[in-house]
């Protein structure tokens, strides 16, 4: 709110986070506002962006590939935890649909005017296949607050 307020982009929580706080094991705030100061700090310094840029492009691919593999298996388990059924098609259906327009590199355009890909396009679609496909059981939020109790 603070970004729009002063003109700037929209802020976002990026899923790398989860990736990161798996690989390092540190969870605490401090953590996170020390690093957002060094990065700050940095951003103004040519010479650490410069550092950073001579780091090669397969060392950058392997971290990457660590980093988003965490992510997926973050999901995954999700899944397992929430224990969704897999022998039924329409799980199966929309949870392979879902995967594969994300990664796959689907889009859409509409002329120059509008363009949809990635995680957009797949989340979509996915909430889209959760409405149409048959099969999915109603629940009124009544019926939800009365089985946790």
């Amino acid at each position: 709110m603070i970004a729009a307020c002063l003109g700037g982009p929209p802020n976002t929580t990026y899923g790398e986070n989860i990736g990161v706080l798996a690989i390092t094991r540190a969870f605490s705030i401090y953590v996170f506002i020390g690093a957002a100061c060094f990065a700050i700090l940095f951003g103004f310094c040519g010479k650490v962006s410069a550092l950073l840029s001579t780091i090669p492009t397969p060392v950058m691919g392997g971290v990457s590939i660590l980093l988003f593999g965490i992510i997926a298996s973050s999901g995954l388990r999700m899944l397992i935890e929430n224990k969704v059924d897999f022998k039924i098609k329409r799980n199966l259906i929309i949870s392979s649909v879902i995967l594969i327009i994300g990664i796959g590199g689907a889009a859409i355009h509409i002329g120059d005017l509008f363009s949809l890909e990635g995680m957009a396009l797949a989340s979509i679609i996915g909430v889209a296949l959760n409405l149409i496909l048959p099969g999915r059981e109603f629940v009124s939020f009544k019926e939800m607050f009365d089985e946790e109790n």
